[in-house]
């Protein structure tokens, strides 16, 4: 793979750092997947996601598109630290390995979309602070970090009324990647186990929990 990624310009770079920087900040063991073609960069990063199979925490995306050197094909994993800034040259440098995530396995779909029940970046913004007082709330002095991530998966991971159903994580996403900045109308879609935000600054991507357990019993006959 490339060393580098080579963007048209000096802000290009600076945005691609921006949003590696965010999510390292809500984690600091982040990664962020890199696909690019036909001169796009797609950024993606679980900036919410459930670590084994019994975990409750949901699935939350969020993915910023940047343009980036046409010639450049790629779709790879790294650490979001990892990502370095050679401004002037208007490049960013990769770490020398790649990583591997469970949420980077499955990409949501490119088409099937359905618009649903726009939201308000007023409501996102007001719901993510309710959330963040909520945790803090609820964490005793010291915890550890089981503690920590049930008290999380079961504030935003729950259904949120005042956001049309939407896991509260969503707006948690949005917010604390930079993409709710003054006011907006957000685009709402869903497809058959996805549900999508587009915001003027980037998307948030929510994967519904797959339901597992015993099937029901049928009748076989004698």
């Amino acid at each position: 793979m490339s060393p580098r990624l080579r963007f048209p310009d000096a802000a290009a770079a600076a945005d691609a750092l921006t949003f590696a920087g965010r999510v390292a900040i809500v984690d600091p063991d982040a990664s962020v997947r890199l696909v690019a073609a036909s001169g796009a960069l797609a950024m993606t990063a679980g900036v919410l996601a459930p670590r084994s199979l019994l975990e409750s925490m949901p699935t939350v995306l969020a993915m910023r598109v940047l343009p980036v050197d046409a010639e450049l094909e790629c779709d790879l994993t790294v650490t979001a630290t990892g990502l370095t800034a050679d401004v002037a040259e208007n490049q960013v440098t990769l770490p020398e390995t790649s990583v591997r995530a469970a949420w980077a396995g499955v990409s949501p779909p490119r088409s099937g979309w359905e618009r649903a029940a726009p939201l308000t970046s007023a409501v996102l913004a007001t719901r993510a602070q309710w959330g963040m007082a909520a945790v803090a709330h609820e964490l005793p002095t010291d915890p550890g970090e089981d503690v920590v991530r049930t008290v999380r998966a079961r504030i935003w991971g729950e259904n949120d009324p005042e956001l049309n159903g939407i896991v509260r994580g969503a707006a948690f996403a949005a917010v604390s990647m930079g993409f709710v900045l003054g006011d907006e109308t957000i685009d709402v879609l869903r497809a058959p186990g996805w549900t999508r935000l587009t915001l003027q600054r980037g998307h948030v991507l929510i994967r519904e929990p797959r339901r597992s357990g015993l099937t029901a019993v049928r009748a076989t006959g004698r």
